[in-house]
């Protein structure tokens, strides 16, 4: 069998070279109370093995330390995520990453891909719901892509019997948001969708979006003293 390549693998865990740019601006740290004993480069790696392994919290190991107790407990873990989300670090940590991609000339979104895919569910959880045609029971991730398979829009998740079209125009509201962080031009590119999307309200909806995109020098309102 064909060993897994690198680039293949989910990020499970990322060095400190990759944590500092990408992700300790982005971070916020609690008003009150004492400091975590763990840093933020290790609880951040232990979020990310948690949300790879789709486990409880409580059952991420935890190391010991030199007197044999925990280094730390799952729901101080807990909190400090539930704190970045809503904070909006997590987004923000996002379109970072997008932004550093952007000025380094790794997207290509002259082609915006739009899809969605089920992912089976064994022993449960959130948003779930049966596919008819897939004949499973899990949960669908709809994602917008440029030519080089990079993420450029955050995921919506819903129930695995919803319809693909309905989530594609709620995904649309989030790509935007990011090309307007960002600052990427959409400017004559192309949207592609999946066959079972092609439906007249999507179609119109994403071919009016360079004309409704604020970000682009040429579909912006002139004003009366320019005309």
């Amino acid at each position: 069998m064909a060993e897994t390549q690198w680039w293949q693998a989910l990020p499970t865990q990322l060095e400190r070279a990759e944590f500092e740019p990408f992700v300790l601006p982005y971070r916020s740290t609690g008003s009150r109370g004492a400091a975590p004993k763990l840093g933020l480069y290790k609880i951040f790696n232990s979020i990310l093995k948690i949300l790879y392994l789709g486990c409880q919290w409580k059952q991420r190991p935890i190391h010991k330390d030199g007197e044999v107790h925990p280094e730390t407990h799952d729901t101080r873990i807990y909190r400090i995520w539930r704190r970045w989300v809503d904070s909006g670090g997590m987004d923000a940590i996002f379109a970072g990453s997008v932004s550093r991609l952007h000025k380094d000339g790794r997207l290509d979104t002259a082609v915006r891909h739009g899809d969605g895919t089920t992912t089976a569910a064994k022993k449960g959880g959130d948003t779930l719901g049966f596919s008819g045609h897939k004949r499973v029971t899990g949960d669908k991730v709809v994602a917008f892509c440029d030519r080089r398979c990079n993420v450029i829009a955050p995921l919506v998740v819903a129930p695995g019997n919803s319809s693909e079209a309905p989530l594609l125009s709620e995904v649309r509201p989030e790509v935007m948001c990011i090309v307007r962080e960002v600052g990427m031009d959409l400017c004559s590119t192309i949207v592609s969708l999946d066959g079972v999307d092609d439906c007249r309200p999507l179609l119109e909806l994403h071919s009016s979006a360079p004309r409704r995109d604020p970000a682009c020098p040429r579909h912006a309102k002139k004003s009366p003293e320019a005309a």
